[in-house]
């Protein structure tokens, strides 16, 4: 593969973890205000925030595999591990600290099974 194919597939990639993380925003701000006027109890919170951003990654790497065509695995994989460490670096800079627990980890888990299965039918679409 040519240098500037490593770079576009780079560039999608980076651009489907910057899409994951834009969806993922207005979905919990939609989940914030459901939770705020109605209801839902505060006990589906962290069940809601895994499932929103389980979601988002996985458009992100159906949308970023898409036109790469090949290695879904791989790309879909790197488009969840992109998409937590910037959130995990993120909320480390912003005052929550780099704590590492078993949420974190069952998140990480969840974010790269996502990027995974988003990756994989984003390199089978059309085919």
């Amino acid at each position: 593969m040519e240098k500037n194919q490593y770079l576009e597939n780079l560039i999608r990639i980076v651009k489907g973890s910057i899409l994951a993380i834009g969806i993922t925003m207005i979905a919990l701000l939609i989940f914030a205000i459901l939770l705020t006027y109605t209801d839902i109890s505060e006990n589906y919170i962290y069940v809601g925030i895994i499932v929103v951003t389980a979601i988002s990654i996985l458009l992100g790497g159906i949308i970023s595999t898409k036109q790469i065509k090949k290695r879904g695995f791989l790309y879909g994989m790197l488009v969840g591990v992109i998409y937590m460490l910037t959130l995990y670096i993120l909320s480390g800079i912003t005052g929550s600290g780099f704590q590492f627990s078993t949420s974190t980890v069952i998140m990480f888990g969840s974010a790269i099974t996502a990027g995974i299965i988003g990756g994989i039918i984003g390199v089978n679409i059309g085919k």
